[in-house]
C-alpha cells in the first residue's frame, strides 16, 4: 500500500482530518452566543448607552425566512418603542441598506399585523423607531465606525429628494476597536478575542482543526468564553468546521485555473516574478513554522507553542533555538 492510498484510507474514516473553517462560521457563532435575551439585552445597552436590566423587556422578531425573497437576518428585537435589527458581516457591502430595508418593511408588516394597526384609518399608527446595526469582523482595513446609507446607492437627484431612506450604522468589532462597547458587553469582547486567537493559530501554521482546538483550549484557559466553550465544545467545533469537499474544491481550482489563464496574457513579465518570489517566500515560511510546531509538540512545550502564535520575537527565538532559521525568509512574509 502506498503512503497516498494509505493517506486516502484514513481521510475517508476520519473526514474531520481534511476539515475546513466554515465560510459563515462567524455568523453561526455571532447568533448562538446572542440567541439568550440576556445576552442580547446586554449587547443592546452596550451599543445605545442604555442600562435596561429586564431581559423579559425585550421581544425577539427576528426573521426565520421572507418568502419571495428567500432572506435570513441575524437578530431583530423590539425594546422600549425600538426595533433594532443587528446583522454580522465578514465582508463589507454597501447594498446593506437596500437589505435593511426589506427587512425592516417585512418587520413593521408583522408588527402591524401583530397590533391589529389600521393603516387605513384617519388616525396616526404609532411604530417602533427601527435601528440597524451591522458588526463588522472581517479582516480588512476597515474604520471604527461608519455609516452606510440607502440613498447612496439612488442614480440621479438629490439624497434630500428621496421618498426612501434606511441607515445602516457599521461598527467594527475586531480587537482593538470600539473599546467601551467592548467593555461594556463582555461577550461580544469574548467572541473577537476568540475569532482572532483562530486567525493567529492558522497564521501559526496550523490547519484548521488544530487551529480551533488550540484556540478552543486557549480561550477556557484564559477566561474567554470559557463556560460557553466547556459546555458547547462540540457543537461550537461543528458550527465552525466543515469538511473538506474533494469534488468541489478540485472544481474551484479548475474555475480560478480557467480565470487566471484569462487573466496572465495581461500581466507584466515582472509581475510573474513577483507573484514566483512571493509564494516562494510564504511555502518557506510556512514549511519553517510547520517544523516548529511539530518539534515544540514532540518535546511537549504546549506553554512555548501557545506563546509563539502570538509573540513574534519569541517565535523567532524558538526558530533560532531549533536551528530552522537558516535562510533569509521572514516568517512574517506568511501573514502577506
Amino acid at each position: 500500500m502506498t503512503a497516498n492510498n494509505f493517506t486516502n484510507i484514513l481521510n475517508r474514516l476520519f473526514p474531520w482530518r481534511r476539515a475546513h473553517l466554515n465560510r459563515k462560521f462567524k455568523d453561526h457563532l455571532f447568533r448562538f452566543l446572542f440567541r439568550e435575551k440576556s445576552e442580547l439585552l446586554s449587547l443592546y445597552n452596550a451599543v445605545n448607552g442604555t442600562d435596561y436590566t429586564d431581559p423579559d423587556a425585550l421581544t425577539i422578531m427576528t426573521l426565520e425566512d421572507v418568502i419571495y425573497l428567500g432572506m435570513k437576518n441575524d437578530v431583530s428585537f423590539l425594546i422600549d418603542g425600538r426595533l433594532s435589527l443587528y446583522e454580522h458581516q465578514s465582508s463589507i457591502c454597501p447594498n446593506m441598506p437596500l437589505r435593511g430595508l426589506f427587512y425592516f418593511s417585512q418587520l413593521l408588516q408583522g408588527y402591524v399585523d401583530q397590533n391589529n394597526l389600521n393603516i387605513y384609518s384617519s388616525t396616526k399608527v404609532s411604530l417602533p423607531l427601527p435601528l440597524y446595526v451591522v458588526f463588522y469582523n472581517g479582516t480588512g482595513n476597515f474604520p471604527e465606525r461608519t455609516e452606510l446609507l440607502l440613498s447612496d446607492l439612488f442614480e440621479k437627484g438629490k439624497r434630500e429628494d428621496a421618498a426612501l431612506e434606511c441607515r445602516a450604522v457599521v461598527l467594527n468589532i475586531n480587537e482593538g476597536y470600539n473599546r467601551e462597547i467592548m467593555k461594556k458587553c463582555r461577550t461580544l469582547a469574548d467572541y473577537s478575542a476568540f475569532i482572532q486567537q483562530i486567525r493567529n493559530y492558522q497564521k501559526a501554521g496550523f490547519a484548521a482543526p488544530q487551529a480551533v482546538a488550540l484556540a478552543i483550549d486557549y480561550c477556557i484557559e484564559h477566561d474567554i468564553l470559557a463556560d460557553v466553550l466547556r459546555k458547547n465544545r462540540g457543537e461550537v467545533t461543528d458550527m465552525i468546521l466543515t469538511v473538506y469537499n474533494e469534488k468541489l474544491h478540485n472544481r474551484t481550482l479548475r474555475e480560478e485555473g480557467r480565470a487566471e489563464g484569462r487573466a496572465e496574457g495581461l500581466r507584466e513579465g515582472h509581475a510573474e516574478g513577483l507573484r514566483e518570489g512571493l509564494t516562494k517566500g510564504r511555502t518557506e515560511s510556512l514549511r519553517k513554522i510547520n517544523d516548529l510546531n511539530n518539534r515544540l509538540l514532540e518535546d511537549d512545550r504546549m506553554d512555548d507553542l501557545k506563546r509563539s502564535v502570538n509573540d513574534n520575537a519569541f517565535q523567532e527565538a524558538l526558530l533560532k533555538e531549533y536551528g530552522l532559521d537558516t535562510d533569509d525568509s521572514d516568517p512574517e512574509d506568511l501573514f502577506l
